[in-house]
This record gives C-alpha cells, structure tokens and sequence, in this order.
C-alpha cells in the first residue's frame, strides 16, 4: 500500500477509537450518576436506599390500602448515617415502584420500645400488604401492651403463621435475610433459620382487621411490590439499614 494511503487508513482509524472511547466514558459516568435506579442482572447483589434524603423510585402510601396516599406530609428519609428513617406521623408503607419475584432481601433493622413495622413482600398496588401479598412482621411485644398472639410478633407470616422461635432483640439492631423462590419462602433472623415455607401447602383463609377473609398463602401473588412500615407508637420509629437485594438467582439457602 502507498505511504500516503496508509498514512491516511491509520488517521482514520485513530479518529473512530477516539470517539469509541470518548463515548464509553460519557456513558459510564450517566450510569453512576443514575446508580440508584439501575436494574442489576439476575444473581447480582444491589444496595437499596444508597443515597440519602427522600428515597427515589418509592412512595409514601397509607398502611390499610396501598391506593391511597399516606397522610399529609408524612416522609420517610434516609439520613446522613444511610438509615432509613420511617415517617412522621405514622401509619404508612413506603411501597418500591418495582415489582419483584424470586430474589433475596436481608437488612438491619431497630425499633423502639413499642416500635411496630413489616417487610412487605409481592404485593399488588391496591389493598392492604399484609393481606392481600405478604408480611413478615416487626414488632415489640410491648407494641399492644404484650397482647399480640405469636402469628402477629416479629418473624410472623402476619396473622397466619408464627414463627418457629422468637429471637428478637428488643431495641437493638436485628438482621433479616428473606428468601422467596416460587411457593417456597425461608426467613432468617439475627442468623437463626425461623421460617420455612412451602405456601402451597397454607390453604386457610386469613381473617383481615375487619373480620372478613384474606386468600390464604396459597393465592397470594408470586410477583408484586416491596414495602417497608410505620406503625410505632410512642415517638420512636423504625430503623433500617444496609438493604441488599439479589433478584432471580439469589439461592434460597
């Protein structure tokens, strides 16, 4: 090839890895910028709730009817220690505007001496978590004055199933690792193995705060949003931290 020919290949070729690269760097610091919102791939870990202030991507809805907004004012915020801080007044769920399957969720969590609050799981954007998806329940037996049955204390599938042992820390920091793969449902808390759950198998209609009945586990969704609650009485509120989620490939172990 002509000396002046290939001069001119080379410049070319200079010119499109140039923009190549230019073009990856611009993408990569977008996506950092926008880390909060990102969709992992299957079987990698994701932080939840990583920036601080109101958190992005969730909304504050009322705690009998995810339809309904929850009352005036009321925030949850995430503070300048990364723990998310459940709202003032109380009686809200702060609901994900994704919805999830199969995946793993474990997080620190605290509560006062009469702290009351949930992880809500596959719930459908209308109607009451804890009856019409799941909960698994946090609370201080000290809640209703020691009056809550076991199937309504920490580590409950709430109202339905209670759980195997109950080893709760009042007011200190706990640790859930939740894991949902199809019917299958394990909870584990502060390390001990507490719930272990085929739904398939519960076919009792649960009755709701009215009375009347809920589906049983068994009909309950297999996909929906993720929650978290604020039902504490006496000024305190509930405390969670270090939320890490692994979707569709995190084992149920």
């Amino acid at each position: 090839m002509p000396t002046a020919r290939r001069t001119v290949v080379r410049l070319a070729f200079c010119v499109l890895a140039t923009g190549f690269v230019a073009a990856f760097a611009a993408d990569d610091k977008t996506s950092g910028a926008a880390s909060d919102r990102f969709t992992p791939a299957p079987g990698r870990p994701h932080k939840l709730f990583a920036e601080k202030g109101v958190p992005k991507g969730w909304s504050v809805r009322a705690w009998d009817d995810v339809s309904k907004p929850g009352p005036e004012d009321a925030k949850w915020i995430v503070d300048e220690d990364g723990v998310l801080n459940g709202s003032e007044p109380r009686g809200t769920w702060l609901v994900s505007e994704k919805e999830y399957g199969d995946y793993v969720i474990e997080f620190d969590w605290k509560l006062g001496e009469r702290g009351n609050s949930g992880c809500g799981i596959r719930f459908p954007a209308r109607g009451d978590p804890a009856f019409d998806g799941l909960e698994i329940q946090m609370n201080d037996v000290r809640y209703n004055n020691g009056s809550d049955m076991p199937n309504q204390l920490t580590g409950s599938f709430y109202k339905a199933i209670a759980p195997k042992k109950q080893v709760y820390k009042p007011t200190e920091w706990n640790h859930y690792r939740i894991s949902f793969k199809g019917p299958l449902v394990k909870v584990e808390l502060n390390g001990e193995l507490i719930q272990d759950v085929n739904l398939d198998e519960h076919n009792t209609p649960v009755k709701r705060h009215d009375d009347t009945n809920a589906p049983p586990l068994k009909d309950r969704p297999r996909r929906g949003h993720i929650g978290f609650q604020e039902l504490s009485r006496g000024g305190s509120h509930a405390m969670i931290r270090n939320v890490m989620i692994t979707e569709d490939g995190g084992e149920s172990k």
